[in-house]
C-alpha cells in the first residue's frame, strides 16, 4: 500500500502547489470548493483522506482535471516517446495532454494518400523541415519549411511528404486527432 500513500502525497502536493500558483489562501480555495478551510488544511497536510467528490471539485476549481491530479509521477508524464506507424508512413509525438486539442509533432515519410478525408473542424500545421504536399479537394499545395497551413476540414484533404521526409507541428481538435492520428488511418 506504499504506492497508495505515495500517490496521496503527490495529489496533496499538487493541490497545494496549484493553490499557491493562483495566489489563493486556504480560505479562498475552500470557499470556492464549498468546504471548510480546516478540512482543506487537513487534506493538504495529510491529516484527512480526500473524498472522491472533494477531489473532483478541487480539481475543477483549480482549473485542472482529476486525471492530472492523480496521474503517476513516472517518467511518462515528462518524456514523450514516439509512436511509429510504418504502414501509414508517419511517426507521431503527442506533445499535449489537453483533452480539447492535440498538439503533435509528426514525421511524415509517406506520399499523399489517395483517399481524401472529411471531418468537422479545422486543422493547422507548420512545417519544421522538408516539404508537405497538402491536397485540399482538387488543389495541391506545397508547404515548405517554416511555412504553415490552416484549413477547414470539411474540405476533403490529405497530406504527405514531398521529395523526402518532412516534419510538422500540428494542432488538431478531437475529430482531427481521430482522423489523422487514429490507428486505422
Amino acid at each position: 500500500m506504499k504506492q497508495d500513500k505515495d500517490l496521496e502525497a503527490l495529489v496533496r502536493q499538487r493541490i497545494r502547489s496549484l493553490r499557491l500558483l493562483r495566489g489563493w489562501s486556504l480560505d479562498e480555495l475552500a470557499g470556492r470548493c464549498m468546504i471548510s478551510p480546516s478540512t482543506l488544511s487537513r487534506i493538504e497536510t495529510g491529516h484527512r483522506r480526500i473524498a472522491l467528490d472533494q477531489i473532483a471539485t478541487i480539481a475543477r476549481v483549480l482549473g485542472t482535471t482529476l486525471d492530472r491530479l492523480v496521474e503517476s509521477d513516472s517518467d511518462d508524464d515528462v518524456v514523450i516517446r514516439p509512436h511509429c506507424n510504418e504502414v501509414r508512413g508517419i511517426t507521431t509525438w503527442i506533445l499535449s495532454r489537453d483533452s480539447s486539442q492535440t498538439v503533435s509533432k509528426i514525421r511524415v515519410t509517406r506520399d499523399v494518400p489517395a483517399d481524401l478525408r472529411v471531418h468537422p473542424g479545422r486543422d493547422w500545421f507548420t512545417v519544421l523541415s522538408g516539404t508537405i504536399e497538402l491536397r485540399l479537394g482538387e488543389r495541391t499545395i506545397l508547404v515548405g519549411t517554416n511555412e504553415a497551413a490552416e484549413f477547414s476540414t470539411l474540405v476533403p484533404h490529405a497530406f504527405g511528404a514531398h521529395g523526402g521526409p518532412a516534419e510538422i507541428l500540428c494542432i488538431l481538435d478531437h475529430e482531427g486527432e481521430r482522423s489523422h492520428l487514429g490507428p486505422e488511418h
